[in-house]
């Protein structure tokens, strides 16, 4: 049976069309002024646009692809594959237990991975979900499954071993690498181990995908320096995870690269203020790399509670992109202690006043309490208008990527509204973008850049991920006082040639599958 998508508005990289699109399988067949045919299924796409689907390149919907209600939100953004495995820290290589545990307020844990590595993970996907997941090889893992918990330099003989577990991986079906420098244990890493980690990378065709060390903002150079180094010794492509700067410092940094020689692109979301692990910017590095039974009991030590807040928290004070008002620029996002849900979406301020004690004691309090299950949305010193934004979004090498986290009972809205707010801020309302370039951005460059195959474009013989938007109406609702807002505007969405979407509603079809990369010998 031929599905038709009819009398839209066909928009890909290469322009716009009025245009019928007929689809057998998974495949686009024809585009153009199509018969109707006996048997064909048709959706009304007049008024409308054809998009290809949007790639989500940072997300972290590691553990929740199978879950109804993160797909719907996805898709209602007209996103039809994520790239998992972030930050430097997933389930695979391993048994996964490592990212259940230090990232159980990011990606949580997985519902069917217990080992296995990339492919198994990559499997489990298959027939399970309405979208795509691609995978990263996380350098952060793969130094814990080697190393431990170790806060040294790697040996060269570890080095090996880990570098025998990222080909392992690529080979198969990841789509790169991704570390995470602000994270453990990949601070302790160094740029010489991360660049023979990148060795395999750059044999493979593959992108080293990086949360850059530093803290970004006004620190953005050092990381970008040492990205430049690792670029040089390996000669893997690079790809910069949600860079948020100022615009001037992104233009400067992204001159440098393109100066030093370095294929590198980056992403960058539609927000100003970020989300972490609220222990990342709290908490030593050497205190949080320990098991958190070990960080819990240091946490209820009235002496090293004391040592903290004399010779940790003056240095929280001095990050260059928090300063001395951190506790009025932390929202509490996700508390996995039941008994202080009452502090959802109050600041770490807001929260010690109703307390009755002041914003370190609460934090160590809350962080204890939840075995440092807490995540937090976390403002900046620059915010940035819509205009500063643009201007980042029109850097050659943009890519859309939500970072995405589906925990909390107060999450940050990009979770649910970035590619909907792309297109309603930077296409219909400031025209950032024409839609051709924002499919190009959400799309046709992403799908090309991670290696995802006939991908990212509306023309015969590439696969059918496609969605269909109401230009005029297509907006995010999400914000930060109602973060679970659902987008609206994007009502069908088909994924391999089936309607996984269709007039607002989730179908039944679970067409998504553990996307290989393309040339991986699996």
């Amino acid at each position: 049976m031929r599905l038709v998508l009819r009398g839209g508005t066909v928009v890909d990289d290469q322009g716009m069309r009025t245009a019928d699109v007929g689809i057998v399988g998974e495949a686009v067949t024809e585009v153009g002024d199509l018969p109707q045919l006996a048997g064909d299924d048709a959706i009304d796409c007049r008024g409308r646009y054809v998009l290809p689907g949007f790639v989500d390149v940072h997300s972290h919907a590691d553990g929740f692809i199978e879950d109804e209600a993160v797909q719907r939100a996805l898709l209602k953004q007209g996103v039809t594959t994520v790239i998992a495995g972030q930050d430097g820290v997933s389930y695979a290589p391993g048994d996964g237990s490592y990212a259940s545990g230090y990232f159980a307020a990011i990606n949580g844990a997985h519902p069917q991975y217990r080992g296995g590595g990339v492919a198994s993970l990559l499997g489990a996907v298959d027939g399970r979900s309405r979208l795509n997941y691609a995978y990263l090889v996380p350098a952060g893992t793969v130094r814990a499954e080697v190393c431990g918990r170790s806060s040294g330099p790697a040996t060269p003989t570890q080095t090996a071993a880990m570098a025998a577990l990222v080909r392992q991986g690529l080979e198969e079906g990841a789509v790169g690498l991704s570390t995470g420098l602000d994270y453990v244990p990949g601070i302790f890493a160094t740029a010489d181990e991360i660049a023979a980690l990148c060795a395999p990378v750059a044999d493979a065709g593959a992108v080293y995908v990086t949360h850059m060390r530093g803290g970004y903002e006004a620190n953005s150079a050092a990381g970008i320096s040492e990205i430049a180094h690792i670029a040089s010794v390996s000669g893997a492509r690079i790809h910069i995870s949600h860079f948020h700067a100022q615009a001037h410092i992104i233009d400067a940094q992204l001159r440098y690269l393109r100066d030093a020689g370095v294929d590198a692109t980056f992403d960058a979301y539609p927000y100003t203020r970020g989300c972490t692990l609220l222990a990342m910017p709290l908490l030593p590095h050497e205190l949080s790399v320990q098991p958190a039974e070990t960080v819990v009991k240091a946490l209820n030590d009235p002496a090293e509670r004391a040592r903290l807040r004399r010779d940790w928290f003056p240095s929280i004070e001095r990050n260059a992109s928090l300063g001395p008002d951190w506790p009025s620029m932390i929202t509490l996002a996700h508390i996995g202690a039941a008994g202080y849900a009452w502090a959802h979406g109050l600041t770490l301020e807001a929260a010690a006043a109703r307390a009755g004690t002041d914003p370190i004691d609460f934090s160590l309090e809350v962080l204890a309490a939840s075995r440092l299950d807490v995540n937090a949305v976390m403002a900046v010193r620059h915010r940035r208008p819509v205009a500063e934004l643009a201007a980042i979004f029109s850097q050659e090498g943009h890519m859309g990527g939500s970072d995405g986290i589906f925990i909390g009972a107060h999450p940050h809205p990009r979770a649910r509204g970035t590619f909907a707010r792309y297109l309603r801020q930077y296409v219909r309302e400031t025209g950032t973008w024409s839609w051709p370039q924002a499919a190009a951005h959400l799309s046709t460059a992403p799908a090309a850049r991670f290696g995802l195959g006939r991908r990212g474009r509306v023309s015969p013989g590439w696969v059918a991920d496609l969605l269909v938007v109401d230009p005029l109406a297509v907006a995010d609702q999400a914000t930060y006082d109602d973060p679970l807002g659902e987008s609206v505007g994007i009502d069908d969405v088909l994924v391999a040639g089936q309607a996984v979407l269709r007039r607002g509603a989730v179908a039944s079809g679970k067409p998504g599958m553990g996307l290989r990369r393309a040339g991986a010998p699996w």
